[in-house]
């Protein structure tokens, strides 16, 4: 189970690379959230930043404890954006979108100067794909995106992919921030997410994908008496 002490630990870390006047990416799901509540006890404090969130669960916390949030359209650079992950390889590489937000949460990233990614020590992963994978894709044709994405992993070397819609109440498909469905891809494990990674961008019906590959160059993982830092 996920240790919240860690969890709370790597994202006081992630603090000290907060400055006055940055503008930030606020990431979204458990880890992110103890993010955004620490940067809200340092703006009552006086620290002068702003948020852009990733996702509307994480503007409405943001937007309750205070925190002052702009528009992705109104900024022209985002300095720096610090999320969670639900995997992390030995080399900065990500699987994301446990929350359904991975469609915003990787432009914003991808904007950032830096990304800096805080998880518990569970997160820590030698080979990325035992958490699915998430597929973001269009509702029109989703079965047809499916079937081309099980092709995929499996040219990219998963050897028994099993996807499945993420649904919710009543069964019916989960709906992201965008309007699409998420397709969950148990993959056991994916032995080069690079090349996953391109060939599931290439399939027209996906949206985007949880594959995160030279985005995050920070990585902070907590521990019950602080957090380590790596550096990529």
């Amino acid at each position: 189970m996920a240790n919240e002490l860690e969890k709370e630990n790597a994202a006081h870390a992630a603090m000290d690379f907060v400055e006055d006047g940055m503008t930030l990416g606020l990431g979204t799901g458990s880890t992110a959230k103890y993010f955004v509540e620490s940067l809200a006890e340092d703006i009552a404090d006086g620290l002068v930043v702003r948020g852009v969130p990733t996702s509307e669960q994480t503007r409405r916390l943001a937007e309750s404890l205070g925190v002052p949030l702009v528009d992705v359209e109104q900024v022209d650079r985002i300095h720096l954006t610090v999320d969670g992950a639900d995997e992390v390889d030995d080399h900065a590489q990500l699987i994301k979108g446990g929350g359904a937000a991975l469609l915003r949460e990787k432009i914003i990233a991808n904007a950032s100067d830096l990304m800096i990614v805080i998880a518990d020590s569970s997160k820590k992963v030698e080979m990325l794909g035992q958490f699915p994978l998430p597929v973001e894709v269009t509702p029109f044709g989703y079965t047809i995106t499916a079937k081309k994405a099980y092709d995929a992993l499996k040219k990219a070397g998963v050897l028994k992919p099993m996807i499945k819609v993420r649904t919710g109440p009543g069964n019916k498909p989960i709906v992201t921030d965008g309007g699409n469905y998420i397709l969950d891809c148990s993959c056991g494990a994916i032995p080069d997410a690079p090349l996953a990674a391109a060939l599931l961008s290439n399939i027209p019906g996906v949206v985007e994908h949880g594959l995160f590959i030279n985005l995050a160059r920070t990585v902070i993982i907590g521990a019950d008496d602080g957090a380590t830092i790596f550096e990529y």
